[in-house]
């Protein structure tokens, strides 16, 4: 069990010496490297209707963190999303074949727990939009498989009453609806919890961040198997050694963080996928490429795709020497992968617009927030969670357990990469352990 008191005044000790991972320029470490690069001729994009498309982050400068989800848009340097009538990105049996999951039918009825800030009324229909779409089974209040709370367990957050509360809402509704249906296609059977975060948009970050924690403890007490938060705080103290990073801590309760958007990060990585007691999870390129890869899909490490160092934290749970030692010791990210490019993204249902009035439906979004609720889906869907503590199965399953990605790099082609920021054989900061082959490792 993680003695928080020790790794306190573990990381007192140490913060004084020297981290020896090698760092990109100070200008270059939030800068996002030159595209993944193409695997062959033969590769294609989940439809022609996201080719030439740009991309724009989801609820950017609206809140004290930020979510890690990127929306694709109609044209490059625009911000205007593509809507389409029919889904444009990839769909749950897409992900299936690519990550060799088994049919959908087969899975237990354990619980997903998806913390995400603002409300959505609506979020009951638009789930059930999208699994409609792809032939799933219905998961509602009535049946049983869908809950709606606010952080303490209580009656869902109200819709916002102000023009920026709505558009706030707005702006986070394309994120959760993304985590609901990503974490759906990962498991089926499952049931969500879907778990309203108060809106962050006057408190300080680290009242923000906790508010999250205390949504944690709500998740762990209604018995989710595995939680997925796909937001990010810059860490200070408070955050890393204070009662934010004990609400993080659930052993039995697998909790997955985004490593973040923005590329390589250098040090400090961002909270909460920092801490040792969350797995990290980022982001690929996900290529149709019929007969190759595996069963016809090959990965890129994504250039947005989050990784660093937490200088100030311990390695993570159950991760080896040999990862640690990139980062001096410390906890180095990420942890594993899934499809997490836009241009390859997620399709997601959302018509949810209450302050713009916008007329929408199916969108297509990646970041890493989409790869998150997946893996914390695969978690809960494995069913072998009671010894969960952070990444530590993960890192103690077969390196057959993952497709080793190779190739690619989240940080700019002259910056003299090493493991952190470039792909390769083995553990690497941009993928992790790689991405997910089945469910063994979970």
């Amino acid at each position: 069990m993680l003695n928080f008191r020790k790794v306190a005044v573990a990381a007192l000790a140490v913060g004084a010496l020297a981290v020896a991972p090698t760092m990109l320029p100070a200008g270059a470490a939030q800068a996002q490297g030159a595209a993944s690069p193409r695997l062959g001729s033969a590769q294609t994009l989940p439809s022609p209707e996201l080719a030439s498309r740009g991309t724009a982050q989801l609820c950017a400068g609206i809140a004290r963190g930020r979510c890690m989800a990127e929306l694709v848009t109609v044209a490059p340097g625009s911000t205007k999303a593509l809507t389409t009538s029919a889904p444009a990105g990839y769909g749950p049996a897409d992900f299936a074949a690519a990550y060799k999951l088994p049919a959908a039918t087969v899975g237990p009825a354990n619980t997903i727990a998806i913390l995400d800030e603002g409300a959505f009324p609506t979020l009951e229909a638009n789930l059930n939009a999208y699994r409609s779409q792809y032939g799933l089974s219905a998961c509602t209040t009535a049946n049983g498989c869908f809950k709606q709370v606010d952080e303490y367990g209580g009656a869902p957050l109200a819709p916002g009453a102000t023009a920026d509360e709505k558009n706030f809402d707005e702006q986070v509704g394309g994120e959760t609806t993304l985590d609901v249906d990503m974490a759906s296609a990962a498991c089926p059977t499952c049931h969500i919890l879907e778990i309203t975060v108060n809106r962050d948009m006057t408190t300080s970050q680290d009242q923000a961040a906790e508010d999250f924690g205390v949504a944690m403890d709500t998740a762990a007490s209604l018995g989710a198997s595995a939680a997925s938060v796909s937001y990010q705080f810059a860490p200070d103290a408070t955050l890393d050694l204070g009662q934010a990073a004990r609400d993080f801590y659930h052993p039995g309760m697998a909790i997955t963080a985004s490593s973040g958007d923005g590329g390589y990060e250098g040090t400090p990585a961002g909270w909460p996928q920092n801490l040792p007691t969350v797995t990290s999870v980022s982001g690929t390129a996900l290529y149709r490429t019929p007969g190759a890869g595996h069963n016809g899909y090959t990965e890129a490490a994504w250039d947005g795709s989050g990784s660093g160092c937490a200088a100030e934290l311990p390695p993570a749970l159950g991760q080896p020497s040999s990862v640690s030692a990139n980062c001096g010791g410390h906890r180095a990210a990420s942890d594993v992968a899934a499809d997490a490019d836009p241009t390859t993204g997620a399709a997601v249902y959302d018509d949810y617009t209450p302050f713009s009035g916008l007329k929408q439906t199916w969108l297509t979004v990646g970041g890493t927030s989409e790869s998150s609720p997946f893996i914390a889906g695969l978690y809960a869907r494995g069913g072998h969670v009671a010894n969960v503590e952070g990444p530590n199965t993960l890192y103690a399953a077969p390196s057959s357990a993952f497709n080793d990605v190779t190739i690619g790099q989240n940080a700019p082609a002259n910056s003299g990469c090493t493991v952190l920021c470039a792909s390769g054989r083995g553990w690497d900061g941009p993928t992790g352990l790689g991405t997910p082959n089945g469910l063994s490792g979970f």
